[in-house]
């Protein structure tokens, strides 16, 4: 799980809902016709701009904002240099069958084991990590447009409630009502758009750069230990991948499964 999203969706919310509740109290921000204006609109205009099965299947895909942790370059590192090691010692065959957390990883050992070309075990593995930096695209898309739609939707609300309210201006009962559409309309907008999409959008960009990083030092590795690379120098190249930050303290915990 993702502490980071997580506590920061939790805590941004807390303060705004303390702050309500501390003020004149939490009924008067409650307004049905402002949230379907905003909520409703914002989801509709957005699924107008792409399929049914991708607006839905964008909702999964945020739940990796939340829940999904991938597995650190260094242990990916750490995995591929012991397995790089294995095969240099006893030879491709001795890999198969062997547990690999990773399931790309998995996969582009098991086309070495099974003797495919270098050029088609590249092609199959690049392939993959195209599609799904597509597919991460399309969903980080839709979360950025229903960011960009809330904060549109409420300003059409605004003006909706700024014309119901100029047009009974000669019943005072009305006023209040038609204001509280004006007002809430904007407010429910930039909630959705700078408290759930944006952040959303921002944290699938982010899920998606270090899949595809991975995904290039897997890339890397299978490729190496296929043309029986020294582990050592597999993982000098590797570690370039690495912020300079990191280089060193992945070097020891490497260095001691190379050995």
């Amino acid at each position: 799980m993702d502490l980071a999203t997580l506590i920061g969706f939790i805590v941004a919310w807390v303060l705004i809902i303390a702050t309500i509740a501390m003020g004149s109290g939490a009924i008067v921000f409650v307004n049905a016709p402002s949230f379907m204006i905003v909520l409703g609109g914002a989801f509709a205009v957005v699924m107008m701009r792409f399929t049914l099965a991708q607006f839905l299947g964008s909702f999964k895909t945020a739940a990796k904002a939340f829940l999904y942790k991938s597995e650190s370059a260094e242990e990916l590192i750490s995995a591929v240099v012991e397995l790089a090691t294995v095969a240099r010692k006893e030879g491709l065959l001795a890999l198969e069958g062997r547990e690999i957390a990773n399931p790309v990883l998995e996969k582009g050992i098991i086309m070495l084991v099974d003797g495919h070309e270098p050029a088609i075990v590249q092609r199959a593995l690049t392939t993959e990590m195209n599609e799904t930096v597509a597919r991460h695209s399309i969903g980080q898309d839709i979360f950025k447009q229903i960011g960009d739609a809330g904060p549109a939707m409420g300003m059409i609300g605004t003006l909706i409630g700024l014309v119901q309210m100029m047009s009974n201006m000669s019943d005072p009962k009305s006023i209040g009502p038609a204001m509280a559409v004006a007002l809430l309309t904007t407010l429910y907008g930039a909630m959705l758009a700078n408290m759930f999409a944006l952040p959303v959008s921002d944290k699938l960009a982010l899920r998606s750069a270090e899949e595809q990083l991975n995904k290039n030092i897997i890339i890397m590795s299978v490729l190496g230990i296929q043309e029986g690379q020294n582990p050592k120098v597999l993982e000098e190249l590797l570690k370039n991948y690495l912020p300079a930050s990191k280089r060193d303290v992945a070097g020891g915990d490497v260095g001691e499964v190379a050995e």
